[in-house]
């Protein structure tokens, strides 16, 4: 269908004040957005600044996702997620971060990589962008020196069989984003063939 697709844009932007900014992870503006073809029409919209993230859906050969019990403070709760990271390291390709981020979380490395699906989780106020990613051929490797502190520290990995995840999923059981997501993306593709 022509049209169906997101496109890049960048609307004029007349002024931007840093509302919180630090050496964490993210910050949050203000800016002042110009409608195009209406000068002096401005209007506020809030930014917060993410360096975005990867997900990696780690499947073994009898069909076992590794996941992980995850504490979150903003949002309540332990979550059941996959391995995944920020992408806070400067010019890094998404796919070695992702690397990086099933070693250091999970102690796993994997012989074959295929990525899943490239999503704005919450385009109407972050720049955050999730890609996600399909790890399989699965063994173990050392972290080596990364040191797990603060709530990864106490993170629990287990292994799922896809389909108690995917109703898990689907019953609303499991609702971290990009962990349904993926799990989501992995069905429809194994359903059409495509893995």
């Amino acid at each position: 269908m022509p049209g169906l697709h997101d496109e890049p844009a960048r609307w004029p932007v007349t002024g931007s004040r840093d509302l919180h900014r630090d050496d964490w992870v993210v910050a949050l503006r203000e800016d002042d957005v110009e409608r195009p073809g209406h000068p002096g029409e401005s209007f506020p919209r809030l930014v917060v600044e993410h360096p975005g993230a990867v997900i990696v859906l780690a499947v073994d050969e009898d069909e076992r996702v590794c996941c992980l019990r995850h504490y979150r403070h903003a949002a309540g709760g332990t979550f059941v997620e996959l391995p995944a990271g920020l992408r806070d390291t400067a010019g890094e390709d998404p796919l070695e971060t992702a690397k990086r981020e099933l070693r250091e979380e999970a102690e796993l490395q994997a012989r074959s990589w295929r990525h899943l699906l490239t999503l704005r989780p919450s385009a109407g106020i972050s720049s955050e962008e999730h890609v996600l990613f399909l790890a399989r051929g699965l063994g173990h490797a050392d972290r080596g020196s990364f040191a797990l502190l603060h709530e990864e520290a106490e993170m629990q990995l287990f292994w799922a069989p896809m389909a108690d995840l995917l109703d898990a999923v689907l019953s609303g059981r499991v609702r971290e984003a990009p962990t349904a997501a993926a799990v989501l993306a992995y069905d429809a593709l194994s359903r059409r063939g495509a893995l």
